[in-house]
């Protein structure tokens, strides 16, 4: 995800949840992180294809 839509989303969720300063700081700094390691998932784990073998058919 793009860091500027990261930042946008953790804005909005913090500015909706959070309470006082403070809990809106931690808040935006949590789902800001939390949107961070999903997106690490989706690029850390590549396809690993593996190569079908043929099958012989007797007849």
């Amino acid at each position: 995800m793009n860091k500027f839509f990261r930042a946008i989303i953790a804005g909005w969720g913090a500015k909706k949840l959070g309470g006082g300063c403070l809990s809106t700081i931690i808040i935006f700094i949590v789902i800001y992180t939390l949107l961070g390691k999903c997106n690490q998932d989706t690029k850390a784990a590549p396809a690993q294809h593996k190569p079908i073998a043929p099958v012989e058919v007797h007849r």
